[in-house]
């Protein structure tokens, strides 16, 4: 979600430039018998994204173009709104509900997708298709070596060892509101003998070379697997939801009906731990992620 939860710091003037109808900086609207798909800037987006685009080219004739490295949530949905994108890849339960919708965190997954379905749906005329079957959600993370010494299982295992563990975690989560460090401690009842707060990139190596004990990691990220880190259960499901699934415009549907029985192919078909070695293919081995896409769906014989 690789990106979620940026700070929604100018929501009337995005949304007065939906109902305006502006175009996106650098998008000048595409052809209307091309079907464009839109990712975010993370490796995660544009695999998924490529899976989409080679999945409408081997079952249509239909054209396909790719707008990559859209930079938010936010961005993504202004683009569906303006016509400029017809899909998007990567949309994720947790950050739409509290961005594009405004509506409060919604722990329940299945709740959740309930949500974000109806809304798109009532007030966008999108269809939020279901979950590829992967969250890209915060987790606590621990060395192997750790995990089986302490028996750590869950995040509440933490708590007769915390006062003695170095926590490292992303520079803005120790002060954010809802899901940060405060909430944790309030829900959680514990917190970590010493915080120290760094690059997101820079916590699985910390934890991996034993200068951080515990850290707070992405449940898709390709280095929790390179770096043999062990994912602790968040048993208080303290945070949201961020399961990933694709949007479409629905008068892109009605134009190419056949499009969504192709698109939910993909439902239920990759589990956190492929998405985790598929980015890690990206970020760690520097492959493209066309062709990572490529692979994956030759390998599943595109889903037939």
């Amino acid at each position: 979600m690789g990106k979620r939860n940026r700070i929604v710091v100018v929501i009337a003037i995005v949304l007065s430039m939906v109902l305006s109808g502006c175009s996106l900086p650098g998008l000048a609207g595409h052809s209307k018998n091309t079907i464009a798909i839109g990712t975010l800037d993370t490796s995660e987006s544009q695999i998924i994204g490529h899976m989409v685009r080679l999945l409408i080219e081997h079952y249509t004739d239909a054209p396909v173009s790719m707008v990559n490295n859209l930079g938010s949530t936010i961005v993504q949905h202004k683009a569906m709104m303006n016509g400029d994108v017809d899909i998007t890849a990567t949309r994720y339960t947790g950050t739409d509900l509290a961005g594009v919708l405004g509506m409060e965190p919604e722990k329940d997954p299945k709740k959740a997708l309930e949500i974000v379905k109806r809304e798109f749906q009532e007030r966008f005329d999108q269809t939020w298709f279901d979950s590829y079957g992967f969250a890209n959600s915060y987790a606590f993370t621990v060395t192997r070596e750790l995990g089986e010494k302490e028996n750590l299982q869950t995040v509440s295992d933490l708590a007769p060892i915390a006062g003695d563990l170095k926590l490292g975690v992303d520079n803005s989560w120790l002060k954010r509101k809802g899901d940060g460090y405060p909430g944790f401690v309030k829900e959680y009842g514990f917190q970590f003998g010493n915080t120290f707060p760094m690059q997101i990139g820079l916590v699985y190596q910390a934890a991996a070379s034993g200068k951080m004990d515990v850290v707070l990691a992405y449940t898709t990220d390709g280095r929790i697997k390179a770096y043999d880190l062990k994912v602790l259960e968040d048993d208080k499901r303290f945070f949201p939801p961020y399961d990933s699934s694709l949007v479409a415009r629905n008068d892109v549907l009605r134009k190419y009906p056949e499009l969504r029985e192709i698109l939910q192919k993909l439902s239920g078909k990759i589990d956190t731990e492929t998405m985790q070695a598929l980015n890690y293919e990206a970020d760690g081995k520097m492959k493209e992620p066309s062709i990572i896409a490529k692979e994956f769906l030759e390998a599943a014989n595109y889903f037939k």
